[in-house]
């Protein structure tokens, strides 16, 4: 599918796969310096790192916004099926045009940049340019060099769970890599934080003193659970009951409720109950949990009275929260399940696998374009009875004649973008 904008920053900047992240950010701060510092310029930001339920938290955050009346810019990653899905200026998804011009500017800096350096110097320079009332900004990758930590003070910081994933970069170990994650933080700024583990809660906790953020911890300062059919919110100053996401997993509700708190930290913004009831059961996300309900892979999962769903999660914590998905999903419709599986060449096919192994009886595994690790690969790393297939509709069709009625394509967003490039749509 054509994509004229992701295809003008690679013409730029080279491509962005394995150079998301600038270790040295002295390139992009001059770029930005010749450019008029726009990321200093910017409506108050909310910026969320961690490493499972970022894109959730800022889809609750734009919807609870939405719902207050509140125009929002936001910067997030991946994309799904166009570069442009990660650059939304005030509530609005920019146009292709207009972040070609964005590029452009941010290429006559002559900074040697990476992609997401530029991907991140652009979306300041929209920002900047048009009136909102917040920014919420996805860190790419870590957080203490990451490009959109050049933001000198963010109104609100939040830390989503934090698990291994991009071990290669960030470190091997739950602590290497909630210090990066930590580096969010900010001298007397907000910084709302969900439910970690021990070994990362110690080093955020650490770091949040060391620079004397204002620190506010899940199951400490604020907790979200499910109550009486809702969701119940608590603060130190507050109590909200409001609906359920209408996101699945009980992971949600945490993010949800990280979500709101943050934008409850926010000064003179007024957000209301109403507004997060809203916005929590309002927000949706693509490739996250997301069920096909048209195209030709639902076509061909309807014949067969199945059901076929995507979810772009690709580390040990997400492969989790999908089995306890499709655990729910089995308690509501005992069915035979495929799992149809991709993953990128440099993740942790094991881990990933150990979690969800369990939840099907029948994985097939197959390619992931552009850094996708082999079909084998992956089928070994989920044992004996799994298979290999070269496509997703051949691994579909082989699900299907074997008895599957729900079927779970997963493992990577690239595969997530394959399935649902026939709709046209993320």
């Amino acid at each position: 599918m054509s994509d004229p904008a992701l295809a003008h920053f690679e013409t730029l900047f080279g491509p962005e796969f394995g150079h998301g992240k600038a270790l040295d950010l002295a390139p992009l701060r001059r770029a930005l310096a010749k450019l008029d510092d726009p990321q200093d310029k910017l409506p108050p930001v909310v910026h969320v790192a961690g490493t499972n339920g970022k894109g959730s938290t800022i889809a609750f955050m734009r919807a609870i916004l939405q719902a207050s009346g509140l125009r929002a810019h936001a910067f997030t990653k991946p994309h799904i099926l166009h570069l442009r899905e990660r650059f939304v200026v005030a509530g609005e998804t920019v146009d292709d045009q207009v972040l070609i011009s964005a590029a452009d500017d941010v290429a006559r800096t002559r900074e040697p940049l990476t992609q997401f350096d530029a991907q991140a110097a652009a979306a300041f320079l929209l920002f900047a340019e048009m009136p909102a009332d917040i920014v919420l900004l996805e860190v790419g990758m870590g957080g203490r060099n990451d490009s959109t930590n050049v933001v000198a003070r963010p109104a609100v910081t939040a830390i989503t769970p934090i698990s291994l994933d991009h071990q290669d970069v960030l470190g091997g170990s739950l602590a290497e890599i909630a210090a990066h994650k930590a580096g969010v933080t900010r001298r007397g700024v907000p910084t709302i934080v969900a439910r970690q583990p021990d070994e990362a809660r110690d080093v955020i906790e650490a770091e949040a003193k060391r620079v004397d953020a204002l620190l506010q911890e899940q199951g400490v300062d604020w907790d979200a659970y499910a109550q009486a059919g809702g969701l119940a919110l608590e603060t130190r100053a507050r109590s909200l009951h409001v609906p359920l996401p209408a996101l699945m997993g009980a992971h949600q509700i945490d993010n949800a409720g990280l979500a709101a708190v943050a934008l409850l930290s926010l000064e003179r913004t007024e957000i209301d109950a109403r507004a997060i009831g809203e916005g929590v059961a309002g927000a949706r996300l693509s490739g996250r949990m997301q069920a096909l309900t048209h195209g030709r892979l639902a076509g061909a999962a309807r014949a067969h009275d199945a059901e076929i769903w995507v979810d772009g999660g690709h580390n040990a914590q997400a492969a989790a929260a999908l089995a306890q998905m499709l655990s729910l999903l089995q308690r509501k419709r005992p069915v035979k399940t495929a799992l149809i599986v991709g993953l990128r060449a440099r993740k942790d096919w094991a881990a990933f696998a150990k979690r969800l192994a369990g939840s099907a009886a029948i994985v097939i595994a197959v390619p992931v374009a552009d850094g996708g690790a082999t079909p084998e690969s992956v089928a070994a790393a989920f044992g004996a009875e799994a298979r290999t297939a070269n496509s997703i509709d051949n691994a579909l069709s082989r699900a299907l004649d074997e008895g599957a009625q729900r079927v779970l394509i997963c493992g990577s967003f690239a595969l997530v973008a394959e399935a649902l490039s026939d709709i046209g749509v993320a």
